[in-house]
Formats: C-alpha cells, structure tokens, sequence
C-alpha cells in the first residue's frame, strides 16, 4: 500500500500555483528593484560627497601651499632685518 499525498493535477490547480508563484516572483523582483535603486541612490551621494571631500582637499593643498610660500617669504624678511638691526647696531670698526 502506497502512503503519499495525493496531489491535485487539474488545470485550475496548476494554474494558481503558477500564479501564487508568479505574485511571489513579482515581489521578489520588485523588492529587489527597490534595493537596487535605495543602493544607486546611496552610491550617488557617496560619490557626490567625494567630489565634495576631493575638491575641499585641493583646496586646502593650495591653501597650504600658500602658507608655505608666506612663511618662506616672512622668515627670509625676518633674517634679512635682523641682520640690518645687528649690523645697525655693531659698533663701527675704528
């Protein structure tokens, strides 16, 4: 004697579990259309924030550079009047 579950092979059961399937199938692929967007949408404010972050860091590399190129400028004019105070005020060789 066989014991298994009949199964119901009519066409109006074959077909709504085609459909339960396809509406599974469906929501599947919409819930994963939606991540898909949310993660294209995520990735295009990083990648607009690192534009952002890139153009401030070059920024601040010429601000830098300046700074650099001033202090230059301000420690060669520092030793340059501190050699004219010291020879100003050397005693004059007699």
């Amino acid at each position: 004697m066989c014991y298994h579950r009949e199964e119901s092979w009519s066409r109006d059961a074959l077909l709504s579990r085609r459909a339960a399937r396809s509406d599974a199938d469906n929501a599947l692929v919409a819930n994963l259309r939606n991540r898909l967007a949310d993660t294209e949408a995520r990735l295009e404010r990083a990648r607009a924030r690192e534009a952002e972050l890139s153009r401030r860091f070059e920024e601040m590399k010429r601000f830098v550079s300046v700074m650099e190129i001033l202090e230059n400028y301000f420690t060669r004019r520092f030793h340059e009047q501190r050699e004219l105070v010291s020879r100003l005020l050397s005693p004059v060789p007699k």
